[in-house]
């Protein structure tokens, strides 16, 4: 069943297109939802994140991270009331706030419509990461995360968050420190062709299928 589920976020575009020799696929999407209901899906992924950061000699909990969105366009599925358009890149649809650590690998997720804002998004998120995961005390972001945000994370939750901007004189594109270890995680999440795009109904659907594409990305490096 798991290879089923893992086999819809690699490459299956629709819980219909289940090999002849997997089970149904309303089976599939029911144990997949039952997981998704159940924190089962984020518990199978947290874990996996310990080991492998174990296996790089690091404690389980992180003490800095990096937080940034993506916007991606919504298939024809996705309700009107939870996408939108994000001015800056151009895009129809929704977005995927995360903050990972130094290894790239993902603490917390949140979708939500792409004209959401990042500094709105990163109230919740940096939330969620102080519940969660208490030892952080340092996450970098870029230039979209200034403001009273700084103060709101240094203030209450007890987090400085450091704007890594690029410099007035800096032409084409550049990789900033720090911030290329969330654009790894960005890359890893788009080689899974569900991820391509969105195509969920719902959005806590499509915090699972992150999920599940970066519990792939870390089975992988923990089998070699």
């Amino acid at each position: 069943m798991v290879d089923a589920v893992r086999y819809v976020v690699a490459g299956g575009i629709t819980w219909r297109s289940m090999p002849a020799d997997f089970p149904a696929w309303d089976r599939v999407y029911a144990f997949f939802r039952r997981w998704r209901n159940k924190g089962l899906v984020g518990e199978f992924h947290d874990r996996l994140r310990d080991r492998v950061r174990e296996a790089a000699g690091r404690d389980r909990e992180p003490t800095a991270g990096i937080i940034d969105a993506q916007s991606v366009k919504a298939a024809a599925s996705v309700p009107a009331t939870s996408r939108g358009f994000d001015g800056g890149k151009k895009v129809n649809g929704r977005k995927r706030h995360i903050v990972v650590d130094t290894l790239g690998l993902l603490l917390t997720v949140m979708v939500t419509a792409a004209s959401v804002t990042d500094r709105d998004a990163a109230r919740t998120l940096l939330a969620r990461i102080r519940e969660r995961h208490w030892h952080i005390t340092l996450v970098w972001a870029d230039g979209g995360y200034t403001g009273r945000l700084v103060d709101l994370a240094r203030d209450v939750l007890s987090i400085a968050l450091t704007v890594i901007k690029r410099s007035d004189d800096t032409m084409g594109f550049t990789v900033l420190p720090k911030r290329w270890l969330v654009e790894h995680t960005f890359a890893w999440l788009m080689r899974s062709r569900r991820l391509a795009r969105d195509y969920e109904a719902r959005t806590d659907t499509s915090e699972a299928m992150v999920r599940w594409s970066m519990s792939m990305v870390m089975s992988r490096r923990l089998a070699r």
